[in-house]
């Protein structure tokens, strides 16, 4: 765990080094799973997105009512925190496509926190849970101001009655508006 918070530091430190910046900060309304979300940039093709909210999501292994093996849901607070790394700005650029509020495909280190389920059919956890890892995804601006962000990884999840395990994919879908 502590070397996965080193190495963030490190590329951190890195992408905020960089002098010219193609990125922007933008503010987003998301309402699939509703939220705020703040993207700044950290370098010319790198940024920082903080996102909360309440959003849907299913269930870790661990947190199935009696071992259900039906559709699990979870409504809960969450916090987002995502460093992204855009790695084809200057192909969009020369095809002519927008890289406007960072339009791009990019590879990112996640952090994921959810709180207790405000409500459905899991167990949850008492109180706090967290998701780590990389995650591969686009996002794109459309028209005057709508957003769409995927991206999909694998995590390691942990909560803090020490339940933990390796999730094989994580997906994400938002759905809002740049404002």
């Amino acid at each position: 765990m502590k070397k996965i918070a080193v190495l963030f530091l490190i590329f951190s430190t890195i992408t905020l080094l960089s002098q010219e910046e193609q990125t922007e900060s933008v503010w987003r309304l998301n309402f699939l799973n509703p939220g705020v979300e703040y993207e700044m940039p950290t370098g010319n093709t790198s940024t920082l997105s903080i996102g909360t909210g309440i959003g849907y999501s299913g269930s870790y292994p661990h947190t199935s009512v009696g071992g259900s093996s039906g559709l699990i849901t979870s409504f809960n607070p969450f916090l987002d925190i995502q460093h992204k790394w855009f790695y084809n700005f200057e192909k969009r650029k020369s095809k002519g496509l927008n890289i406007t509020n960072n339009s791009g495909n990019f590879i990112s280190a996640r952090v994921l926190t959810r709180g207790e389920s405000l409500f459905g059919n899991s167990n949850g956890t008492d109180g706090l849970d967290v998701a780590i890892g990389p995650t591969w995804g686009i996002q794109r601006k459309y028209g005057k101001n709508f957003h769409l962000l995927f991206d999909m990884g694998p995590i390691y999840y942990f909560d803090i009655n020490e339940r933990h395990g390796f999730f094989p994919l994580m997906l994400q879908l938002n759905l809002g508006f740049d404002l």
